[in-house]
């Protein structure tokens, strides 16, 4: 049976300073329970419905597991319809500031992305075109939110983020002659631009685009066209597609 302060503990991690004072954050799902398993995070503990025991049953026999009601799944889950499983896992400790190699390889600076499901999604996508690392400014969305967690479907465990001041970041890879490009209205066509396999690409607010400070770092400006060019319709992509867009457009250079 679950105990009082174990839920307690679960249901305290949707505060992002209960996560940051324990170094704790909640997984919910067999799929991506396993996806953190398989990973190189920490699994705490993990609290499994009847349904789905069979799923765990080597760390029920270890003892990281525990079979719980549903009941008790309800009280312990973070989303709206509860999921099967639950799991506490560790923060990894990734450091604040990004390295000296930032950039060296393709790599993601958001810059005050504000919305969880963009997040997440922008997670799923750095993962799919093979973008190790991602750098947040501190104002952004916590990745650890429950909310993005299960928007990146398992990506969150295998994109490194990390949380800076990132015009100081951008600044550094300005000096060692990394591009960093970031999405303008006024900026160059990107299906005509000219695109590297290293850089950094910046994208930034829902509302706002990229900031002043941050905007001053970019050294190339590039636009995502609509169809055809002369259209007026939407005002401009939501940033997790336009993310998707110019993170498939670099790859498609590659081949």
């Amino acid at each position: 049976m679950v105990t009082k302060a174990q839920i307690q503990l679960v249901r305290s991690l949707a505060d992002k300073q209960a996560r940051r004072e324990t170094g704790l954050f909640v997984v919910e799902g067999v799929k991506m329970i396993r996806e953190a398993l398989a990973s190189s995070f920490c699994v705490e503990r993990i609290y499994v419905g009847e349904g789905v025991a069979d799923a765990f049953a080597q760390e029920l026999r270890q003892g990281m597991a525990e079979a719980v009601s549903a009941k008790e799944l309800e009280r312990l889950s973070h989303l709206r319809t509860p999921s099967q499983a639950v799991a506490l896992v560790r923060m990894p400790e990734n450091g604040g500031r990004a390295g000296e190699a930032f950039g060296e390889e393709l790599a993601l600076c958001l810059d005050n992305v504000q919305d969880p499901g963009n997040l997440g999604t922008i997670l799923r996508v750095a993962d799919w075109f093979g973008i190790g690392e991602v750098l947040c400014s501190p104002d952004s969305a916590d990745c650890y939110n429950s909310k993005v967690v299960q928007a990146t479907m398992g990506a969150i465990f295998r994109v490194r983020v990390r949380y800076a001041p990132v015009a100081e970041a951008l600044a550094g890879a300005v000096r060692r002659g990394v591009p960093v490009y970031g999405t303008f209205l006024e900026g160059e066509d990107i299906y005509r631009a000219e695109l590297t396999s290293r850089g950094v690409i910046v994208m930034g607010n829902e509302g706002r685009g990229i900031g002043a400070e941050t905007a001053a770092c970019v050294t190339r400006k590039l636009f995502v066209p609509p169809f055809p060019a002369e259209r007026h319709g939407s005002e401009s992509l939501n940033v997790a597609v336009a993310t998707a867009v110019v993170c498939a457009e670099f790859r498609r250079r590659m081949r």
